[in-house]
């Protein structure tokens, strides 16, 4: 996402400031929202130096809210602490974005606000928990929820990551092997088998021998299918029904669809929970968490009980008519609503939640594994056999 460079005056002076935005004209209704007459609004030059500090990891946000949260609470003032942490930050990036905070602050913008001119580090959810703790004078405790939140968000999503590092690279080493053999040693078969004469191969050898000569004469369409597949998906996912049918096919696979509606789950509890208990209305927090459900039937689902709460109904009713959630949790949040602790009842939902996507990871690993294995022998014995039946056939003739 490019970041615009805009200049205003001001009595005191030109005053400037940045404003990240996949688009200008995203910038000038920004501006134009703040009430900011501009006189100058250009896209900044991309600092060649910044892809080496990177994107601020999860991390880097939790050390920089954990003593953020401290120094609040020792009293220090906000522009005291985020001088002093944006120089101290290891990130180039989150360092830059701190000053750019502390510099907007001594302007005139309350801290929220100086937030969301950063969409690339700090996301809704952290903008309007720290919007409810300015509000409520509580900003160290949010901040220290927020810091609990982003671990646990962390460590589910390593979880999941986990749980596909083993069998990627298994599959992949499987490609490669199979891969080796077609394209280098099939083909040195192939030439002895046509020094034999006009004996006919058999039906299994030929099929081998044919699939070789066919990834060696094309090799360069084979070679491009994985990036033009990788590059057709990646543009289809990035429409909203392109989106909602991959999601959808998801959803249907058996393990791994059950897989990825339990991390949906823990996110939405987790994230609902995390909101309301920091005092986020459930209107704006039901947006939030429908943008961070990670599916779009999940996010769909979310966004399509607002209309019925804004009417009077509680969540777990329109929640059970969506569909989506189990029945488990929504009988949970309804024991939640009517006890008066829905923050506390959705906690316990992710924490339960987040049980049972480790118990579904290390299934969908012990069950992979084996799988994974038996095709690669499969494969492999079945290239072997094609290869020496002939030899066989040889030796019975010569016999």
């Amino acid at each position: 996402m490019p970041t615009y460079l805009y200049k205003y005056q001001t009595k005191f002076g030109v005053k400037s400031g940045e404003y990240d935005s996949d688009t200008i004209e995203g910038a000038k209704t920004f501006l134009k929202r703040q009430k900011i007459n501009y006189t100058y609004l250009k896209e900044k030059p991309k600092d060649l130096l910044e892809g080496f500090g990177g994107h601020p990891t999860t991390k880097d946000l939790v050390i920089f809210v954990r003593q953020f949260s401290t120094m609040i609470n020792a009293g220090v003032t906000l522009v005291q602490c985020l001088e002093i942490l944006g120089t101290q930050a290891d990130n180039r990036m989150l360092s830059r974005a701190i000053l750019d905070l502390k510099a907007r602050l001594e302007q005139g913008d309350n801290f929220a606000d100086a937030l969301r001119r950063h969409p690339k580090i700090f996301d809704n959810l952290f903008c309007y928990m720290v919007e409810a703790g300015e509000l409520g004078g509580i900003l160290d405790v949010i901040l220290n929820r927020l810091a609990a939140y982003l671990e646990k968000a962390a460590a589910l999503t390593s979880k999941v990551k986990a749980a596909l590092v083993y069998p990627a690279m298994i599959m992949i080493i499987a490609i490669g092997v199979i891969t080796f053999l077609l394209v280098f040693i099939i083909p040195q078969f192939a030439t002895m088998f046509a020094s034999m004469g006009d004996k006919e191969l058999p039906a299994i050898t030929q099929s081998v021998v044919f699939l070789s000569d066919t990834i060696v004469n094309n090799w360069y369409i084979f070679a491009g299918l994985p990036v033009v597949a990788y590059f057709g998906i990646k543009k289809v996912y990035a429409t909203d029904r392109g989106r909602l049918i991959i999601d959808t096919a998801l959803l249907k696979i058996p393990v791994v669809g059950i897989l990825i509606q339990k991390v949906s789950v823990a996110k939405f509890t987790r994230t609902m929970g995390t909101l309301i208990a920091s005092g986020v209305p459930i209107m704006e927090g039901l947006h939030v968490t429908a943008k961070t459900a990670g599916n779009k039937v999940i996010e769909n689902a979310v966004l399509g009980i607002i209309d019925e709460i804004k009417q009077g109904k509680g969540l777990a009713e329109p929640l059970r008519d969506q569909g989506v959630f189990p029945a488990m949790v929504v009988q949970m949040i309804s024991v939640g609503e009517h006890t008066g602790a829905l923050d506390e009842m959705l906690s316990k939902i992710a924490d339960f939640y987040d049980q049972e996507v480790d118990d579904a990871v290390d299934a969908l690993t012990s069950m992979m594994e084996p799988l994974l294995m038996v095709f690669l022998g499969v494969v492999v014995g079945y290239v072997v056999v094609a290869m020496y039946m002939p030899i066989f056939a040889m030796g019975s003739g010569v016999s």
